[in-house]
């Protein structure tokens, strides 16, 4: 089930939930060099699977437990995983409630979102980031799920994964990297030449190094101006993006770049606008609108890898040094991301 994510977000904003359920103690962003890598994964290991944002079913739930079964993982279920609110998987109090669960759950390894969707923002003021921080582990997701892993590492200081989530397709392509980084605790390169059919486009040429940051271009927009976002000095940017028209990712980028994030940056990847089209009334294109705004930053930067909205996805760690190549198209980790 697909839900509008940019509609929710333009019509509801960040909902105000602080009569819900008592906030935890007010955490300011940790210092940069403040990094937590979690305990990689091992077979035999216990994956959380929880619903921080759009509803699911049974059968979603019964579909991940046969892949990470596969893996030769265990699985354990969210309390409210089924639970449901209008479009969201139950109240924000319980969605925060299987979350803080999971990271205090010492028989739980890794934290696995069921899908994206909306209302990850709802619950960031609603999440013990000092708990999570005493009980570091692998969360992983990607779409909505952005806000909780920029949250977590913003406040942590904990590594997080923008990667597959529970009912993505867990391909060849998706298990290598997902095995590499997370299980073997592997430093490696993402390399796009590996997808012959993938379009890629430079932007500006050159190699760059810094941490990695980014996610779901329409949520790191909702979040600005709050202080769930990590510092961005020196970073490297990576975004994607579903179903916006080329306007709207203009009005966006203009967005960061007018908060300063876009001048702060080292480098810049572009991973894939899934179903992002010029519409109907006269319009720039997409690499018109990222040479306009990117280019004049001087930074290595392409678009066109393998992050976003895809059957093939790269598993990538946020708040991990990495080098990129713009002329190649590589991503490659300087550091494991795991201990």
């Amino acid at each position: 089930m697909n839900i509008n994510r940019r509609k929710f977000i333009t019509t509801l904003g960040l909902a105000t939930i602080s009569t819900q359920i008592p906030l935890f103690t007010v955490q300011a962003n940790i210092s940069p060099d403040a990094i937590i890598k979690p305990p990689r994964l091992k077979i035999g290991d216990t994956v959380g699977l929880i619903s921080p944002a759009g509803i699911i079913d049974s059968a979603d739930v019964e579909e991940a437990r046969k892949i990470f079964t596969s893996l030769g993982l265990k699985v354990k279920a969210g309390r409210h995983i089924l639970d449901r609110y209008g479009y969201l998987a139950g109240q924000d109090r319980n969605r925060a409630r299987d979350v803080n669960a999971m990271f205090t759950d010492k028989t739980v390894k890794a934290i696995i979102a069921m899908r994206g969707g909306w209302g990850g923002n709802r619950i960031l003021p609603l999440l013990n980031y000092n708990s999570i921080r005493a009980n570091p582990k692998i969360i992983m997701g990607y779409s909505d799920i952005t806000s909780l892993l920029l949250a977590i590492t913003a406040r942590s200081g904990l590594i997080t994964f923008h990667g597959p989530v529970a009912t993505s397709t867990w391909n060849n392509f998706t298990l290598k990297y997902v095995k590499s980084i997370l299980f073997y605790g592997q430093a490696v390169t993402m390399n796009n030449t590996l997808v012959t059919k993938l379009q890629r486009e430079i932007i500006t040429p050159g190699k760059a190094r810094g941490k990695f940051m980014g996610g779901n271009l329409s949520v790191i927009n909702s979040m600005l101006g709050s202080s769930y976002l990590p510092t961005w000095k020196n970073s490297i940017l990576f975004i994607e993006d579903i179903g916006e028209d080329v306007y709207r990712v203009d009005r966006m980028l203009v967005q960061l770049k007018n908060a300063r994030i876009l001048n702060q940056l080292s480098g810049f990847v572009f991973g894939q606008c899934t179903r992002c089209s010029m519409g109907d009334e006269p319009s720039l294109t997409l690499m018109q609108v990222l040479q306009e705004h990117i280019r004049p930053l001087r930074i290595p930067a392409w678009y066109g890898s393998m992050i976003g909205h895809i059957r093939d996805k790269f598993t990538l760690p946020i708040g991990v040094k990495v080098e990129i190549d713009a002329n190649s198209g590589t991503i490659k980790m300087l550091e494991a991301a795991v201990s």
